[in-house]
């Protein structure tokens, strides 16, 4: 079970990253922008390159998974979650971008973890969605899923790591 739920989040997480990063750059060049009239269609054309790019997301799983008419319906829900995410986490940081330069450090501190919030929420929701998806799967296709999940987390941690000595984990684990 653990398995199962770290193989959606990887993937989820690295889409989740890939918006948020998106929308902290949207905060940015709202945040410099505020003053320029061009601000709105710049946030607009942002917000299409977001959503275009969760589009792609849903295909390319689409694809992947090669999902049938029969699994339309647990799909349809499942890419309609990760769309809705997307659409909430773009507006909670929006809004945010909006008001940070007025927030004081204490505000600001709870904005973030509202943020937070929202992402665990989001995060359940996707995978509720995606649970319920991936138990009408064939075998083939859980394969396939269980595959595609387990990549994307190895590209991510691909590159070696250098780690500073540490203590022996029974001395550390000793105190």
């Amino acid at each position: 079970m653990k398995n199962a739920i770290r193989n959606v989040a990887v993937p989820v997480l690295l889409t989740f990253a890939m918006l948020t990063s998106a929308a902290w750059a949207q905060q940015t060049a709202t945040t410099s922008d505020a003053s320029s009239s061009t601000a709105p269609a710049a946030a607009k054309n942002h917000s299409q390159k977001r959503a275009d790019a969760v589009e792609q997301r849903i295909s390319d799983m689409h694809t992947q998974l090669k999902i049938t008419d029969v699994q339309s319906k647990p799909w349809d829900a499942f890419a309609q979650t990760m769309r809705d995410n997307a659409k909430n986490t773009a507006q909670a940081f929006q809004d945010r971008a909006q008001k940070l330069s007025s927030m004081n450090a204490d505000e600001a501190m709870k904005s973030y973890a509202q943020l937070a919030q929202n992402h665990a929420d989001n995060m359940k929701k996707l995978s509720s969605a995606w649970s319920d998806l991936y138990a009408v799967f064939s075998a083939d296709q859980k394969q396939i899923a269980d595959d595609m999940y387990r990549n994307q987390g190895a590209k991510r941690h691909s590159a070696p790591r250098k780690h500073k000595a540490s203590a022996p984990a029974s001395a550390a684990s000793s105190g």
